[in-house]
C-alpha cells in the first residue's frame, strides 16, 4: 500500500495508527540483524499512534502524514534524543532541539519510529564507516547497501518504515536507494531546510527522501519543503503539487550524455539502462545525445570541495562542547588531540586531513580554488545541457553492491562508485534513482534522472510513468 493510501486507510478508520505501526516494528525485529536502526523509539511512538487513533475516532482534525511511520537518519536533529552521526565523539550528545524537517513531521502527525544507522558523519559509499558497525543488503546480507543513507534504504526496503528521511551530499541517497530497490530523490540545494541537519560539506549537503515507489518519496518530500528563515541557504521557492501523474512522455526530452556509459559501468546495467531508455523513446520520447566534458572532473572536484568543507565544519568536535572527551588533564592541545583521535574513524580522519591540506597555505589556490572553478565548468555543462532537454539519464551507480570489507583497504576505488552523483550536489540540481532491473549476481541496479533545479516535479512524473507502463 502507498504511503497517501495508508494515510487515506487510516484517517477512515479502516486501519488503525496503532496496527500499522505494530506491522512495521515488527517487521524491524524480523530484519535488525541487517543493523538499519541505531535506535527505535518504541514506547515513544506506541503512545503517539495511540493518541492519534484516540483522536480520529473522536473526529478531530489531523495531519497529512497521519500515522506514516518514518525513519530518521541519525544526523538529524530529534529534541531530547541521541544524536551521533554514526560516530563515537558524539556520544552521549543528546540534541535541545529538532530540525525544521523534524517540526513538520510532527506536525504532519508522522510518527517517528527511530533513528538509522549510515557512515559516519555521512562520509562514505558503503556504510560501512559507522562506528555502530556496517548495514547489511537485505538483498544479500554479505552486501553492503551503499553509503552513507544505507540506513534508512534498508528501513524502507524491509518494510520498518513506510518512508524514511536521508541526507545526500554525494549521492548519499540515490546510491542506496539504487543497491536496496528502493526510490530516493536528492532534491534541489535549498528546497529542503538544513537547519538541524550535522554539517558535512555545508554547500553540497541536501535532505532528502526515500520511499517503496516514486509516489511515497513524492509524499514526504511535499511536506518537509520549502523555505526556512532559519536555513540562509533556503530558496524561497513555492512547492508545486507532487501529486501528478504523467499520462504520456510524448515530446519529453532525455539526454543521454556518453560520458555516463563510457568505461568502468557494469555492461548489463548500461543494458537495463540503455532499455528503459528505448522504451520511453517508443513510447514518444525525444532521446538526445549530449556531451558533458566536465564529467572526468567531477570525482576530483568533490572529494576536494567535500573535505575542505568536512575539516571546517568537523572542527567544533573537539572535546569541549560536545560528546566526547579525552587527554583533558594533560593540556589543551593534547585534549584536542586524543578526542579527535580516539572519537572519529580512520574515513572521517582521512577527509579532515585532506580537507585541512586543500585549504592550507600554499595549496588553497592549486586545489580548493581550482576545484570551485572547475564546478563553475560544470555547471555550465548543466545549464547547457538542460537547454537542449528536460531530465538527464544515467545508471546510478557502476555496479551493484560489493562485499562488505571488500573496499576497505581501497578508498579509492570506494570513492569511484560516485561517479555518477556527485554531479548533482555540486550543480545544485535535483536527482532521483528508480529501480531498473536485477543484476544475473541477484543484486538491484537503479536507474538516475536529473532535472534542472527546483524542477522535482518532472522526476516524479516520470518516475511514476516508469512504474506503471514499463
Amino acid at each position: 500500500m502507498s504511503a497517501r493510501k495508508t494515510v487515506e486507510h487510516i484517517k477512515n478508520r479502516e486501519i488503525s495508527a496503532t496496527d500499522h505501526l505494530k506491522t512495521c516494528l515488527k517487521n524491524l525485529e524480523q530484519t535488525k540483524h541487517l543493523n538499519a536502526f541505531i535506535r527505535v523509539f518504541e514506547e515513544k511512538a506506541l503512545d503517539q499512534a495511540a493518541n492519534l487513533d484516540r483522536r480520529i475516532q473522536k473526529g478531530e482534525a489531523t495531519g497529512p502524514l497521519a500515522g506514516l511511520v518514518v525513519a530518521v537518519k541519525d544526523n538529524i536533529n530529534i529534541a531530547g534524543e541521541l544524536t551521533s552521526c554514526g560516530s563515537k565523539i558524539l556520544n552521549p550528545f543528546k540534541s535541545p532541539y529538532n530540525a525544521t524537517v523534524i517540526d513538520k513531521l510532527e506536525s504532519a502527525d508522522a510518527i517517528i519510529v527511530g533513528k538509522t544507522n549510515l557512515d559516519e558523519f555521512a562520509m562514505g559509499s558503503s556504510n560501512e564507516s559507522s562506528a555502530f558497525g556496517p548495514v547489511k543488503n537485505p538483498h544479500n546480507e554479505n552486501r553492503v547497501p551503499g553509503g552513507s543513507s544505507g540506513g534508512s534504504a534498508v528501513a524502507v526496503a524491509t518494510g520498518s518504515a513506510d518512508v524514511a528521511l536521508g541526507s545526500d551530499t554525494g549521492g548519499s541517497i540515490r546510491q542506496p536507494a539504487a543497491l536496496t530497490a528502493t526510490v530516493g530523490i536528492k532534491p534541489s540545494y535549498g528546497r529542503v531546510s538544513r537547519y538541524g541537519l550535522v554539517a558535512y560539506a555545508s554547500s553540497l549537503d541536501q535532505i532528502g527522501t526515500f520511499g517503496k515507489k516514486t509516489d511515497d518519496a513524492a509524499f514526504l518530500l511535499q511536506q518537509i519543503a520549502g523555505y526556512d528563515n532559519l536555513d540562509s541557504t533556503s530558496a524561497d521557492i513555492a512547492v508545486p503539487d507532487y501529486n501528478v501523474s504523467l499520462e504520456n512522455v510524448k515530446g519529453l526530452k532525455i539526454g543521454v550524455p556518453k560520458e555516463y556509459f563510457a568505461k568502468g559501468l557494469d555492461n548489463e546495467i548500461k543494458s537495463g539502462v540503455l532499455s528503459i531508455v528505448e522504451k520511453l523513446k517508443t513510447d514518444g520520447a525525444e532521446i538526445t545525445e549530449l556531451e558533458m566534458s566536465s564529467t572526468e572532473y567531477a570525482i576530483a572536484m568533490y572529494y576536494i570541495i567535500a573535505t575542505a568543507e568536512a575539516s571546517s565544519n568537523l572542527a567544533r568536535f573537539d572535546g569541549v562542547r560536545y560528546g566526547l572527551r579525552k587527554g583533558d588533564e594533560d593540556g589543551l592541545i593534547e585534549m584536542y588531540g586524543q578526542t579527535r583521535s580516539e572519537g572519529f574513524g580512520d574515513e572521517v580522519r582521512r577527509r579532515i586531513i585532506l580537507g585541512t591540506y586543500v585549504l592550507s597555505a600554499g595549496y588553497y589556490d592549486a586545489y580548493y580554488k581550482k576545484a570551485q572553478q572547475v564546478r563553475r565548468i560544470l555547471k555550465n555543462d548543466f545549464d547547457k545541457a538542460f537547454s537542449a532537454c528536460d531530465v538527464i539519464v544515467s545508471p546510478t551507480t557502476p555496479a551493484t553492491a560489493f562485499k562488505i570489507g571488500e573496499m576497505v583497504d581501497d578508498p579509492l576505488a570506494m570513492y569511484l562508485s560516485d561517479i555518477y552523483t556527485v554531479s548533482a550536489n555540486l550543480a545544485g540540481i535535483c536527482g532521483i534513482s528508480l529501480p531498473a532491473g536485477i543484476h544475473s549476481d541477484g543484486l538491484p541496479f537503479g536507474i538516475q534522472f536529473q532535472a534542472k533545479a527546483f524542477n522535482e516535479s518532472i522526476l516524479f512524473k516520470l518516475g511514476n510513468y516508469i512504474e506503471n507502463n514499463l
